[in-house]
């Protein structure tokens, strides 16, 4: 599957997801020097490979008749500073409500160590600007997600699908979250309670064998 067709695959499945509404969200790809991003404008349900345009690391456009994402800078400001090689932005409700009332996503679950431990919300600024890659970056650092104040979400990974799967494990935690703020106040694993978890990941148990 090329990095254009990938783009309308994940495009489709986070509209179905309800992680996205209208145009918002953005998704992009990067093999070597080249990204494919979502263009501006576009339902990411109705994307078409060809719709999807290409640009460099620079932030060129190399091919495509149709503009990229205006959140194309926050983007290849994080394929900068990190290994990732997909970046997914969505406007999923959960994670948006978390994003206007917290400066952080706290472990509620120790799922949350898949995306680094702590989420963090990046301070506000302008979608679309050097201000706001900046961030975003910066909450990125050590980390598969953050969240954008008064936003959204953004997530990254090795591989497109990878990045997906982690915007849906935040979307996931969030709402475990805020549901859990409806019932009562959510109990948060301790440093020592996360330590413990890597532990048992690294060492599983061996059961015998008949």
């Amino acid at each position: 599957m090329s990095l254009r067709e990938q783009l309308c695959e994940y495009g489709r499945r986070a509209v179905e997801l309800g992680l996205v509404i209208g145009t918002s969200g953005n998704l992009s790809v990067r093999q070597g020097d080249l990204v494919a991003v979502t263009p501006s404008g576009a339902a990411l349900d109705r994307l078409t490979p060809e719709m999807c345009p290409i640009v460099d690391v620079e932030g060129y456009l190399v091919e495509g008749e149709l503009q990229p994402s205006s959140e194309t800078p926050m983007h290849l400001a994080v394929y900068e500073t990190t290994d990732a090689q997909a970046v997914v932005h969505t406007h999923s409700v959960f994670g948006t409500v978390v994003a206007t009332t917290m400066t952080e996503l706290p472990p509620v679950h120790y799922n949350a160590l898949l995306l680094g431990g702590v989420v963090k919300v990046a301070e506000y600024a302008t979608y679309g600007t050097p201000e706001l890659a900046a961030n975003v970056r910066a909450a990125l650092e050590g980390k598969q997600a953050a969240l954008m104040a008064n936003h959204g979400g953004v997530t990254i990974g090795a591989t497109l699908e990878q990045a997906f799967e982690a915007t849906r494990l935040l979307e996931w935690l969030c709402e475990v979250y805020v549901r859990g703020l409806g019932v009562g106040k959510p109990t948060i694993l301790t440093e020592e309670q996360l330590a413990a978890v890597v532990e048992r990941a690294l060492n599983p148990p061996e059961f015998p064998r008949r």
